[in-house]
């Protein structure tokens, strides 16, 4: 056999079939039957480490810290926008590039409150689903997210799965 793995003694590639064949002999991983009714703690995966009180608590606190902060940067960046839009009629004397400056000054500050307010709403939508007690479950197949995956990102609201389906479109 070639150091490949997939092609047979003669050198030809296996065929979908023998490589069919060879998965359906493979050993399949068990599974937990679940009662009718029951439900899984949010995010757990089946076979993985179900959320304690108190990661879900530590979570929620995370999530509540960024929600706080971004309402900050929020404030912050509506001021200063205000204050360049009360500048702006200061500069009936100024040069294209001066006007330019304090159009470009005004676009950031709008785009920084703009992006704090999309990250803003998906930490108080990920605050609903905790309360709700649908966090860690894939909006989309109804499968848990990976506990791994919730703890990088908290927010997420897709599996990996169904994440990079998502992006392949």
């Amino acid at each position: 056999m070639s150091e490949q793995g997939s092609a047979t003694r003669s050198g030809t590639p296996r065929t979908r079939r023998a490589r069919a064949a060879s998965d359906a002999a493979a050993p399949k991983t068990p599974t937990t039957p679940r009662t009718p009714g029951t439900r899984r703690t949010p995010g757990t995966p089946p076979g993985g480490q179900p959320w304690t009180a108190g990661e879900l608590a530590a979570v929620r606190g995370e999530l509540e810290e960024q929600a706080q902060e971004l309402r900050g940067e929020i404030d912050s960046a509506e001021a200063s926008w205000t204050a360049l839009q009360r500048d702006a009629g200061e500069g009936a004397g100024d040069d294209q590039a001066d006007a330019g400056s304090k159009t470009f000054e005004r676009e950031h500050e709008l785009s920084l409150a703009n992006n704090s307010r999309d990250l803003l709403a998906q930490v108080e939508r990920a605050l609903g689903r905790l309360a709700d007690g649908t966090y860690g479950v894939c909006e989309s197949c109804s499968r848990p997210i990976a506990k791994a995956r919730l703890q990088a990102f908290p927010r997420a609201t897709l599996c990996v799965a169904c994440k990079q389906r998502e992006e392949r479109r």
